[in-house]
């Protein structure tokens, strides 16, 4: 367990800081490919932050549940409204922070069955 924490707190500030580069960057509307539909980036938000609980939960696994929530929930406002503050083609949506809650819950949920199932 403490092999994978550390293998993870390696992981997780690569990880969240290439997240914030990629929430801050400048925006642009691309409808170009196949694979681009309405309410693609709320399943992007999803994805991302499943991801980043997940990671969040591998590098601090002692950590209480309301830190956690908290610290994520911190992070998916303040990027939200550095979107909207930074003027580079980004604004601020409510469903996006709903996203980025649904998904830091489920990354927490996978971590939590993972470490029941085989530990």
């Amino acid at each position: 367990m403490d092999k994978i924490s550390k293998i993870f707190s390696k992981i997780l500030p690569i990880y969240w800081a290439f997240l914030t580069y990629m929430l801050l960057k400048p925006g642009e509307e691309n409808n170009e490919y196949w694979f681009m539909f309405n309410g693609i980036d709320k399943i992007l938000h999803l994805s991302i932050f499943a991801m980043l609980g997940f990671t969040f939960m591998a590098s601090f696994p002692r950590i209480r549940f309301y830190y956690f929530i908290h610290i994520i929930l911190i992070y998916a406002f303040l990027t939200e409204i550095l979107q909207e503050e930074m003027g580079l083609g980004r604004s601020m949506e409510t469903l996006d922070i709903v996203a980025d809650t649904i998904g830091c819950l489920i990354g927490y949920s996978i971590y939590k069955a993972l470490i029941k199932r085989f530990f």
